[in-house]
């Protein structure tokens, strides 16, 4: 018997043919979104308002950043001034050369600049004395919040896409054996659940093509390690305890921030725990969702800021949940275990 794990949109298209079918919570191209992520660990330093450059700055010790870009890449120019009014900031109370001119301004930690929702505000430069002029209140800028996650925290990858075309896993039970492996993409749609052209794969053995094409927009430059891991178990509890159904990873070389780039193909995969695999299609509830996956990411931005959980480890910036066994049937499609999954595909991290 062949169980196939489809899409949203894949799911709701696809012919009476199929067996069956467990939907992600996503469409074809899913942008993720939920409030579900791990936490970010950040210092005491670096949020607050800015204070005076005369008195107390709770960013003054901000030096400039590092360069860990490629070699070809176009490294910023050093950065001029004093700690206390550097020219890239133009903070209020520091120098300015001419009356009224506005220019971009930022009184937070460089590290955070413009990443999730921090933005530079608008300064304007006023008179000081009869000779000299100064930078205004740095007006409409926005700071990270303290102690806060996601794209309030203001850190890479807070704000972005990850576009996945293919999330969908087959599952296998042959005499009472469960296995999962990968679909296939092929002209756009998932294949390779046993009903399709494409032969099934011998346990423990990948089938043969990709699992899906990816595209990845985020908010700071680098180089990064991209997985998306399906896990069995609890979206609303995860934990590192939850058994892995599959996982495939991909090199992301990510030159320009905030610029939708092609990635390397995800490879098709075999799950390596028959265990999971029964405890994602008999074990749990049907009307229940036997899993999720997880967005991780490991690498390092071209300012040379590490991109883990703090501690060296893989980052789950963002997690995505399947549907419930339910949902495979259109009869049910109004069922709140499946209106809710269908709700939940949609929005961006």
């Amino acid at each position: 018997m062949i169980l196939s794990s489809r899409n949203l949109v894949i799911s709701l298209l696809a012919s009476a043919s199929v067996a069956a079918i467990v939907m992600a919570c996503g469409s074809d191209e899913s942008k993720f979104g939920d409030e579900t992520v791990a936490p970010g660990v950040f210092g005491d330093g670096g949020f607050g308002e800015g204070g005076d450059p005369a008195g107390d700055d709770l960013y003054k010790n901000d030096p400039p950043p590092p360069w860990c870009g490629p070699e070809t890449g176009v490294v910023p120019p050093p950065i001029g001034g004093t700690e206390e009014c550097p020219d890239d900031k133009n903070k209020p109370g520091c120098g300015c050369p001419t009356l009224g001119e506005e220019a971009p301004c930022w009184t937070g930690l460089r590290r955070h600049r413009n990443l999730g929702i921090c933005q530079d505000g608008v300064a304007k430069c006023q008179p000081k004395n009869e000779n000299s002029y100064v930078w205004g209140e740095c007006e409409g800028q926005v700071l990270p919040k303290r102690d806060a996650t996601g794209a309030e925290a203001c850190s890479c990858f807070s704000v972005g896409e990850w576009k996945i075309a293919n999330t969908s896993p087959c599952l296998r039970n042959t005499a009472g054996s469960y296995y999962a492996y990968s679909t296939v993409l092929d002209n756009g749609q998932a294949t390779n659940c046993g009903n399709d052209a494409k032969p099934i794969p011998p346990a423990g053995q990948p089938p043969s093509g990709i699992w899906s094409t990816s595209t990845l927009k985020v908010d700071c430059a680098g180089e990064f390690k991209l997985c998306f891991r399906i896990r069995a178990g609890n979206y609303n509890a995860p934990s590192t305890n939850d058994c892995i159904l599959g996982e495939v990873c991909t090199d992301a070389v990510y030159n320009e921030p905030n610029v939708e780039q092609t990635l390397p193909d995800l490879t098709t995969w075999a799950g390596k725990d028959n265990a999971c695999a029964k405890k994602w299609e008999a074990d749990t509830p049907e009307n229940v969702s036997p899993g999720y996956g997880e967005m991780i990411v490991k690498g390092q931005t071209v300012r040379c800021d590490a991109i883990d959980d703090g501690a060296g480890n893989d980052y789950v910036f963002h997690r995505v949940q399947y549907c419930a066994r339910s949902c495979r049937n259109p009869a049910n499609a109004n069922n709140p275990e499946c209106v809710e999954c269908q709700l939940a595909g949609k929005g961006s991290f």
